[in-house]
């Protein structure tokens, strides 16, 4: 009841009309800002970090928050129109949203996307007034095995579901946890893979993976098939939902949150884990199977919601432990501590003002952004009428673009062009992308929980099954390993009777 009556006194903060300015000049910079591939919300908050010095802090955290929102669906938009995600909770409205978009339904996409947002923003907002502290306080009794152990069933759960096959699932995580091993060892500095190049010893980044094997390799592909059939402009359909396209997304709009807000509220959680398994969920429970990988808008709609609800649960740990579990929560905590303030337990009681104006900015960032996008979605989808030549020509220069933004080193643009050949490859090959990807975002998070799970337990094996959490995770993918030969025993059984 307390935190109701604190909410009503926020949205006096949030709804004063210079505030509602900052809001929706917030979300319509991060949506622009959002759009541009490889720029993503950590970079579009931190761009925008010196326009907010003048602000008093209020304004500046409620503008900070439609930024990141509004970055958030601009992603999005890239990621489904043109292949090309923004940033790395966005990869996986790629998967369904672009085979819509190339089927003339990118409208409808956008739609689910921009609904999904702001259905998953909405439950994940009213999750964090509720449960903030109680989440906080679990959060922090999660250790390194069952770090470990979440991504281990995010490595399965990936490779089991995507592609043709399984071998190829593993064969292509394989590839991005190899490009993940890129850099020098976090634990002895040891230099891996860097082939005595200084650039490479910080690793290859995120975004650069990302775009190259999503949008190089895609222009590539195209490229490649352009001479033996002229492209022909993608239509762009009716921009609306239909009662199917409803009826197919209200269920993954609403279970996407539930997913989303506890990985984004736990530190090194994020939307990355939750997106996927969102995803996975979907396919399995969805009526059309055979549609995922060939444009499924349950495979838009509830991931997005799910990465809408992470970005709620992120303020959780920041606000509560002032613990940054993604990149955006590392910039916007360096902004407090700009203005002199310190996130943690006490800032609820000593910053109350700041604290519940910022959260109730984030319903009234949510309605502006889908009111802002919604009526544009139709507008984003023209952008696919373009000649393919000249849309991809386009892409190929945003994604340098986007690379070169991200460290300023030339060796970025060289590393981009492999990276995209490589994708080129796996295209050619019937590797699915996705798990490539997910090699390079948790694999290095993976060896690092691993290495301190078993520094802990002296070397023992049992160090990373000593926890109820771990031993529940691990069951869960003993049965996703083993259930194409369940379900095949008990198909064999019924023909046999």
């Amino acid at each position: 009841m307390e935190s109701l009556n604190s909410l009503m006194d926020g949205f006096g903060t949030a709804l004063t009309p210079v505030n509602l300015l900052w809001a929706a000049v917030g979300v319509l910079l991060g949506t622009a800002i959002g759009v541009l591939p490889g720029i993503g919300p950590a970079m579009a908050v931190a761009l925008l970090l010196p326009v907010t010095y003048g602000l008093e802090p209020t304004g500046a955290f409620i503008m900070f928050a439609g930024i990141y929102y509004g970055a958030m669906f601009g992603g999005s938009t890239t990621s489904i129109l043109l292949n090309t995600p923004g940033e790395s909770a966005a990869v996986v409205a790629a998967m369904e949203g672009h085979p819509m978009a190339k089927a003339g339904r990118g409208a409808q996409a956008l739609a689910a996307a921009a609904i999904g947002h702001f259905t998953g923003g909405m439950i994940g907002t009213m999750l964090l007034v509720v449960l903030a502290p109680t989440v906080a306080s679990l959060a922090v009794d999660i250790g390194a095995p069952d770090y470990f152990a979440l991504m281990v069933l995010a490595f399965i759960a990936v490779t089991s579901v995507l592609g043709s096959s399984r071998i190829r699932g593993v064969a292509s995580l394989l590839i991005g946890l190899t490009l993940g091993l890129v850099g020098l060892d976090q634990l002895t500095g040891q230099q891996r893979l860097t082939f005595g190049s200084l650039q490479l010893a910080d690793g290859i980044d995120v975004v650069i993976v990302a775009v190259g094997l999503f949008a190089i390799g895609e222009a590539l592909w195209v490229a490649a098939h352009l001479r033996r059939t002229a492209g022909r402009p993608v239509p762009v359909g009716r921009p609306w939902l239909g009662r199917e396209d409803l009826r197919r997304t209200w269920k993954p709009w609403l279970r996407g949150p539930f997913l989303g807000f506890p990985f984004g509220a736990i530190p090194a959680g994020g939307a990355e884990i939750p997106t996927f398994l969102s995803y996975v969920t979907e396919k399995r429970l969805s009526k059309h199977g055979d549609q995922f990988g060939k444009g499924a808008i349950e495979g838009v709609a509830g991931p997005e919601s799910a990465a809408s609800a992470s970005a709620a649960g992120t303020l959780v740990s920041m606000l509560t432990l002032g613990l940054p579990t993604t990149a955006v929560a590392a910039v916007m905590l360096a902004a407090f501590q700009q203005y002199g303030i310190q996130p943690g337990p006490l800032l609820f009681e000593r910053e109350p003002e700041l604290v519940w104006g910022l959260i109730a900015s984030l319903f009234v960032g949510m309605v502006l952004l889908l009111a802002l996008n919604l009526p544009l979605a139709p507008v984003w989808a023209k952008l696919l009428r373009i000649p393919r030549p000249y849309l991809y020509a386009g892409i190929l220069f945003f994604a340098a673009v986007g690379a070169y933004a991200v460290g300023g080193e030339a060796l970025d643009l060289v590393v981009l062009l492999v990276v995209g050949l490589l994708g080129l490859g796996m295209r050619r090959y019937g590797l699915p992308v996705l798990p490539a990807v997910i090699g390079v975002i948790l694999g290095p998070a993976a060896e690092q929980q691993l290495r301190r799970a078993l520094q802990i337990s002296d070397g023992s094996v049992t160090g990373l099954v000593n926890t109820p959490f771990s031993v529940t995770v691990y069951a869960v993918v003993l049965l996703l390993l083993l259930w194409p030969l369940l379900r095949k025993a008990v198909t064999r059984r019924r023909t046999a009777a």
